[in-house]
């Protein structure tokens, strides 16, 4: 077997949280504490948590305060963290031939808008830490700088990523995108990349990461974010990402099946409208997370992810409190492989 990164849907091993703590910069933290507490519980179900921490002792005693009375089936790793976006500063896993690999990039707080020194140490931290198996090799990746949010695979060679976020300024912008093109394909032994040259969300300050936009479903398979109304803000763009996705082709040369979800309703903060995103769903063993806005378009959302996922209970967790930060469910978690 070559280089190969792995789809969300193979078999997983575990899921990364990075706990907000009470100094962070998060809004309303307890609310946000109280969502984190509720995804755990639902990724716990399924498979094993990884919860890196400032410190132990308070990230437990805020999950027992927000209902989750058992630490089983959780391991804590203890470092200090500038913010909480797991998806972002993560290890990305690859095969390497026999051998197990995580892949550190630079992570530099989305192109320097953001602090982002000792999330950028995270992975490197909890490695020495011994939170993977001894056969897990780790990689440093610098100076390429990426995040795990901009970039979706469907395992058999094909990347999903958008060219506003990976060929932006103040990440890899000595690279022309070809350059880019190339540093990827040999991370993670590609055969092709799928260029979304359009496609954004209102609030959203990652330069369009691929993760609130289109995901694959199977290789055949992309679920988007569509928007009908031509008054919303976001219709241009998203048309647009609509309609290059549509000409797509699978490596077998077929069109995709394009599973459109519903943009979420708008909400605001401050006067800020907030990037709400269907599409930033979580795949983990027999389950799929949506993040739910408790909105009628919970359910629609829902049950077009059920439709491509037949084999997995999929549950909607009101994930409102993390758009606060411009994020949501899939942008918190990062998923490692069985045996990592």
């Amino acid at each position: 077997m070559t280089r190969r990164i792995p789809a969300e849907w193979e078999p997983q091993g575990f899921v990364q949280l990075t706990w907000p703590h009470k100094d962070s910069l998060w809004y309303e933290v307890e609310k946000v504490q109280a969502c984190y507490t509720r995804i755990a519980r639902a990724i716990l179900s399924h498979e094993p948590l990884l919860i890196v921490c400032r410190d132990r002792a308070e990230c437990e005693e805020d999950l027992r305060r927000n209902g989750l009375e058992s630490m089983e089936g959780i391991r804590f790793a203890e470092c200090p963290i500038n913010d909480t976006w797991a998806r972002d500063h993560g290890a990305i896993s690859v095969f390497d031939s026999s051998q197990k690999c995580i892949l550190d990039f630079v992570f530099n707080g989305w192109g320097l808008k953001f602090a982002s020194d000792l999330d950028n140490q995270i992975t490197r931290q909890i490695c020495r830490q011994g939170v993977f198996a001894p056969d897990v090799r780790y990689v440093d990746m610098r100076p390429f700088v990426l995040e795990g949010g901009s970039i979706d695979t469907d395992g058999q060679g094909t990347l999903l990523a958008t060219t506003e976020c990976l060929c932006s300024l103040n990440r890899n912008e000595y690279l022309s995108q070809a350059q880019i093109a190339e540093h990827l394909g040999k991370a993670f032994g590609l055969k092709r990349i799928l260029w979304l040259d359009h496609g954004g969300i209102t609030g959203d300050d990652t330069d369009s990461h691929v993760d609130i936009l289109a995901r694959f479903c199977g290789a055949d398979t992309i679920a988007y974010t569509s928007c009908d109304d031509s008054s919303d803000q976001n219709y241009a763009s998203l048309k647009a990402m609509e309609e290059q996705l549509r000409t797509f082709r699978t490596l077998g040369g077929k069109p995709y099946k394009l599973v459109p979800l519903p943009l979420p309703d708008s909400m605001y903060l401050d006067g800020y409208r907030l990037p709400g995103s269907y599409a930033n769903f979580l795949i983990i063993n027999g389950a799929v997370l949506v993040p739910g806005a408790d909105s009628p378009k919970d359910a629609i959302a829902a049950a077009r992810l059920q439709s491509v996922f037949p084999d997995r209970k999929v549950e909607v967790i009101d994930c409102r409190a993390l758009l606060s930060g411009h994020g949501g469910l899939h942008c918190i978690t990062m998923n490692y492989p069985l045996g990592w």
